[in-house]
């Protein structure tokens, strides 16, 4: 039996802007530099009221923010994709595909072969699409044995395959992210994903975020 576990996503904050940067952005429209304080209340107080409360959202777009995301499937990666206000160098299958050919065989489906196959894969709550992601991992795997290249080989990569790219984005596009991707509507993987991005972040930046968050 394959069991959906728990979901695998490791998520490091590379860079980020400084929040003084943003209300100098905003002190700009009013040259009111004189009133700022580098990044302290008086500029948060500034950003929560120009940038949230009165909707003036192109001011955050002078944050930016700097992930490494590793383990979320290629169905997560075109999820991620459609927010397109974004910036993606991700994992090549073309040169990283040889990962898997000098591996002993994931069958049959057993504790210790899911355990290796689950560094791959990402499992879901349904056995029988997990156990048809063992076998098409499986099946890529004695294809690449065969020795076909990765060009070819990588049309038979399962979509639960496992992958990492580099993600920048700017605030205000991560507004929208969470603010659609938080919803218990969206898919279980990339609301994950979404809120681990948030927890991810300065804890002096989340206040820019909370009200995006769906509960």
């Amino acid at each position: 039996m394959v069991e959906k576990r728990e979901c695998k996503i490791d998520i490091t904050l590379l860079h980020y802007t400084p929040l003084h940067i943003c209300s100098h952005a905003i002190r700009t429209c009013w040259q009111s530099f004189d009133k700022g304080d580098n990044g302290g209340e008086k500029d948060i107080s500034l950003i929560d009221r120009v940038g949230n409360k009165y909707k003036h959202a192109s001011t955050l777009e002078h944050l930016y923010y700097n992930f490494y995301i590793k383990g979320i499937s290629r169905a997560c990666l075109q999820e991620l994709a459609r927010h397109r206000m974004a910036s993606f160098s991700v994992k090549s299958s073309r040169y990283t595909l040889k990962e898997l050919k000098d591996l002993p065989s994931f069958l049959p489906i057993n504790e210790e072969n899911l355990a290796r196959a689950e560094k791959y894969v990402v499992f879901t709550s349904n056995e029988q699409v997990n156990e048809a992601s063992v076998l098409a991992l499986e099946r890529l795997r004695e294809i690449l044995c065969n020795n076909v290249n990765n060009d070819i080989a990588k049309f038979a990569m399962p979509e639960s395959y496992r992958t990492e790219l580099s993600f920048s984005i700017n605030a205000r596009s991560l507004q929208n992210l969470l603010a659609l991707r938080t919803s218990k509507s969206a898919l279980w993987e990339i609301r994950a994903l979404a809120l681990a991005l948030f927890e991810s972040l300065p804890e002096d930046h989340k206040f820019i975020f909370e009200e995006c968050l769906q509960s």
